[in-house]
């Protein structure tokens, strides 16, 4: 039988978990906050209505809701490392190809094409660097670390929305736009400056990968040393399913994983947008440096406290005692834009400190969602398939939502009536977490009672 996180031996010779960790989930965390965030504003700039905007840039993150279709052949063929570095390049080289595809008359079919790719490689990568993590640490490692795998995978969303969208408000005045005008002068000026925003990240992916070849742990046994047909392979597949399935409380678990974040998926796509929109239309009337800015400080600086906080505070309390009370904190960013659609705030002051509240919510509360899974949904044999499943499933709660905002947002009739919407729905993951039901303590032995149902559903065993 294999070690299981939880029995993992110290070794000496190895990496600090400091070395490749951080890096690892900022490379994880920036294809997703680029497609799910930062696309957005792009395409606003570029002249796209809203209801194709969040509906197109929801429905290419599909992939994080399918990985666990492919994840298990990933344990049967190659090492995690292999498909770790590969994608971060492919991610890089992809983002190139977009720049490319900027200057085209028919641009966004092609880039929504291409963006569509970088999903894929960017939910692949999601799979094995989560194989990695868990294969790595023991549960102590993972608990003590999850804060830092949390604070830098949202650590790449601050760079998205706050450094990226700030350097491109900085790019569009230096290329002749003006934010208070329309017109082709200013869609060449938006061009421009999301082209050089595309190359940008195409060099920040491809050095991630570079890195990764020297400082990503890896075993030195692949996944599965004995070559499989294909029927095989799809026989593996069924059976690391249907293992899933068989869990205890997996039916309520995975309604839990949906509604944990569903009402983040409504908000995440229209928030942006609602920050730049004009005062006369519901909006704040924000500039993308502006944007940039509070999201680049306020947001940052909250988000990495509250990340760090809920790690050392799991780790402390453990998760069954707190898990409610970060899906609570998790949910305060949608008061915040509750009031400021019902005040629209000119302070830019109040703002910042409105969205610092934000990502400290977030920050705070997606760690529990997190470790939840692993710890709880995910462990026993196929780990890293099943904590792919489950991730998927959690994309699928966010992706959602997101399709539907934008017609959402038109049927209520505004941001006000949306933003209130939004906040009666979070009682219902208030509630089904109050309730959530825990199979293991947290050093990972199972929960009196669960021993028997561990053993038969595969929990026990790697």
């Amino acid at each position: 039988m294999e070690q299981t996180s939880a029995t993992l031996k110290p070794n000496p010779g190895r990496r600090s978990p400091i070395t490749w960790i951080p890096t690892a989930y900022f490379a994880m965390g920036l294809p997703f906050v680029v497609l799910n965030m930062v696309c957005v504003l792009m395409y606003s700039d570029l002249g796209i209505d809203t209801d194709t905007i969040t509906f197109w840039t929801s429905l290419i993150l599909l992939p994080w809701t399918f990985k666990f279709l492919w994840s298990p052949f990933m344990e049967i063929f190659g090492t995690k490392k292999i498909y770790v570095v590969a994608t971060q390049i492919i991610t890089g080289a992809t983002f190139g190809g977009v720049a490319m595809a900027l200057g085209m008359s028919d641009f966004f079919a092609i880039t929504i094409a291409l963006l569509a790719v970088v999903a894929f490689s960017g939910a692949t990568h999601d799979v094995a660097c989560d194989g990695v993590y868990m294969s790595e640490l023991s549960n102590s490692e993972q608990a003590k670390y999850i804060g830092w795998q949390g604070a830098f995978y949202n650590i790449a969303k601050i760079v998205g929305t706050g450094g990226l969208v700030y350097l491109a408000g900085i790019f569009f005045k230096s290329f002749g736009g003006n934010p208070d005008l329309s017109g082709s002068e200013n869609y060449d000026a938006s061009q421009k400056t999301w082209i050089l925003i595309m190359l940008i990240l195409c060099v920040i992916m491809v050095a991630l990968g570079v890195y990764h070849i020297f400082f990503l742990p890896s075993s030195k046994k692949k996944t599965s040393g004995v070559k499989r047909s294909g029927g095989e392979v799809m026989k593996e597949f069924g059976n690391v399913l249907l293992l899933f399935f068989k869990k205890k409380y997996i039916w309520y678990y995975i309604m839990f994983i949906i509604l944990y974040r569903f009402a983040e998926g409504f908000v995440i796509k229209i928030v942006p947008i609602f920050l730049k929109d004009s005062t006369s239309a519901g909006g704040l009337g924000l500039s993308l440096e502006n944007i940039g800015l509070y999201y680049g400080t306020c947001g940052a600086a909250t988000f990495v406290l509250g990340s760090l906080l809920a790690g050392y505070y799991i780790s402390v309390r453990g998760l069954s005692k707190t898990l409610f009370k970060l899906a609570l904190i998790f949910n305060l960013p949608f008061v915040v834009y509750t009031l400021f659609a019902i005040f629209q705030p000119t302070s830019g002051w109040i703002i910042a400190g409105g969205i610092g509240i934000e990502y400290f919510g977030y920050g705070f509360g997606f760690v529990g969602l997190t470790l939840f899974m692993m710890q709880q949904v995910a462990i026993g044999k196929h780990q890293m398939a099943h904590y792919a499943f489950a991730s998927g499933i959690m994309n699928f709660g966010v992706m959602l939502p997101g399709m539907l905002s934008g017609w959402v947002l038109n049927k209520l009739g505004g941001y006000e009536n949306f933003f209130i919407f939004v906040l009666v729905a979070t009682v219902v993951p208030l509630l089904v977490t109050w309730f959530v039901p825990f199979k293991y303590n947290d050093d990972g032995t199972p929960i009196a009672g669960a021993v028997e149902e561990a053993l038969t559903s595969g929990e026990g065993t790697e």
